[in-house]
């Protein structure tokens, strides 16, 4: 079995790929954008649903950089913090040390 490190190293952790929201709200609201998705289709023309396509491909795209900057920003603050805690109060330290 890799480690994480090599499975990142390797191109095999894909958080993005194996994350699908537990929230029970999270399903119910992707099928009610497939029947929104689906009644615009039939009312518009082809054209006007190809515009309306690519203004939902350009929020999505939008969106995705939004989610990376988020979790990169999450990961390089947890990280910050590991190293916080490391260097304040060392690693066996930590049971004994009183909230300051």
């Amino acid at each position: 079995m890799q480690s994480l490190l090599e499975s990142l190293y390797y191109g095999h952790l894909i958080p993005e790929e194996q994350l699908v929201p537990k929230d029970p709200m999270y399903r119910k609201k992707g099928r009610e954008m497939s029947e929104k998705i689906e009644s615009w289709k039939k009312r518009l023309s082809s054209d006007e649903f190809a515009e309306l396509e690519a203004l939902l491909d350009l929020q999505q795209q939008i969106q995705s950089m939004e989610m990376t900057a988020a979790f990169t920003y999450g990961f390089k603050l947890g990280a910050v913090m590991i190293i916080e805690i490391h260097l304040d109060h060392g690693v066996g330290n930590i049971a004994n040390q009183d909230d300051e």
